[in-house]
């Protein structure tokens, strides 16, 4: 009987200096341990050992390592992703209209709805003067216009034509390096240009017998090429120039 009093007073002792503690967001929604429990359960475990230890751990609650994988509803959700659709959307609200210096390199343009807004977007640069669209698996831009651009860096695309080229009335410096052009059939179409300064590195046409005679006789406003500027052996005689008549004819 004295030994039941005993426990009751230690019991009532501990609640008195136990504080509460707010139920832990893992808890909410279930039923939480009364006082009365965690006081038996605190003496269980200072009498018993090992074994009123390991009750109380069962009884508390999950363990650690799975509170740390457990999402707290108080926390703010994770951030969305901004899907392709979207960010093409909000491109094209861009005032591309007035843009004269643009990068937009390295662009993905691997589905068909991402080529047909990078083209719409192409359209719009009615004022641009340098553009740069190196790495971006182009085919072909002979639908694009491109009135005011003096500067266009074309690198590292599909072109396999001088004819896929847009139409740059006002081009002075053209770099189409690391494409796929095998012939020079089409060139002609920038022979009324002010094109200065072409490259044509790691083409196929490269390797062609007297590529660079048949570049500078189709260009003559041409001064560079591949970074070497015109030679004297570049220029043929008038008289026995005939790559320039080969190039009007393309």
């Amino acid at each position: 009987m004295w030994k039941a009093e005993a426990q009751e007073s230690k019991i009532r002792h501990l609640k008195s200096t136990i504080p509460p503690e707010p139920t832990p967001y893992w808890k909410q929604g279930t039923l939480s341990l009364s006082m009365e429990v965690l006081c038996k359960l605190h003496l269980e475990s200072s009498e018993g050992g090992k074994q009123g230890e390991m009750g109380l751990a069962m009884e508390i609650g999950p363990p650690e390592e799975e509170l740390l994988f457990t999402w707290d509803k108080g926390a703010l959700p994770p951030r969305k992703r901004v899907g392709e659709k979207s960010r093409w959307e909000t491109w094209l609200q861009e005032n591309w209209e007035d843009c004269k210096n643009l990068n937009i390199s390295f662009q993905d343009l691997g589905d068909p709805y991402q080529v047909t807004n990078f083209n719409r977007i192409l359209r719009r640069l009615i004022r641009v003067e340098t553009l740069w669209l190196v790495d971006n698996s182009l085919v072909d831009l002979s639908a694009v216009r491109l009135p005011s651009c003096r500067v266009l860096n074309m690198d590292k695309n599909h072109l396999t034509s001088f004819k896929q080229l847009p139409k740059i009335p006002h081009i002075q410096r053209l770099s189409l390096a690391e494409n796929h052009i095998e012939t020079l059939t089409g060139l002609s179409g920038l022979r009324h240009t002010p094109l200065e300064s072409l490259v044509l590195k790691r083409n196929p046409c490269e390797f062609y017998q007297n590529y660079r005679k048949r570049v500078f006789s189709c260009l003559p406003n041409l001064k560079v090429l591949d970074g070497i500027p015109k030679l004297p052996e570049d220029s043929p005689p008038p008289e026995t120039n005939i790559f320039s008549k080969l190039c009007i004819a393309s």
